[in-house]
């Protein structure tokens, strides 16, 4: 399993490598939903299905640093905001 301490790094990697496909986007989505604990974290699972086993394990480090860190760190929301240009295009 992808450590938790390069799993925001790894995850950046994917999506900026390929922000169209289908594990990108699948990633980008979880981690958008990791930012609001408050409404339960809710990710439809099934679509894990949709990911290749690499990408899966970069989800359970990525839920794993949400749930001992957070996600209000600088490290988080540097990689988000490299994140959200990749897949928007910008």
């Amino acid at each position: 399993m992808a450590g938790t301490d390069d799993a925001l790094a790894r995850s950046l990697a994917l999506i900026e490598a390929a922000p169209e496909s289908a594990n990108a986007l699948t990633l980008y989505a979880l981690i958008n939903t990791l930012e609001y604990a408050r409404a339960g974290w809710l990710f439809k699972l099934a679509k894990l299905k949709d990911m290749d086993a690499e990408a899966r394990q970069l989800v359970y480090a990525l839920m794993e640093l949400a749930v001992t860190t957070g996600v209000d760190t600088a490290a988080w929301q540097d990689a988000k905001a490299r994140m959200d240009r990749a897949v928007r295009g910008v």
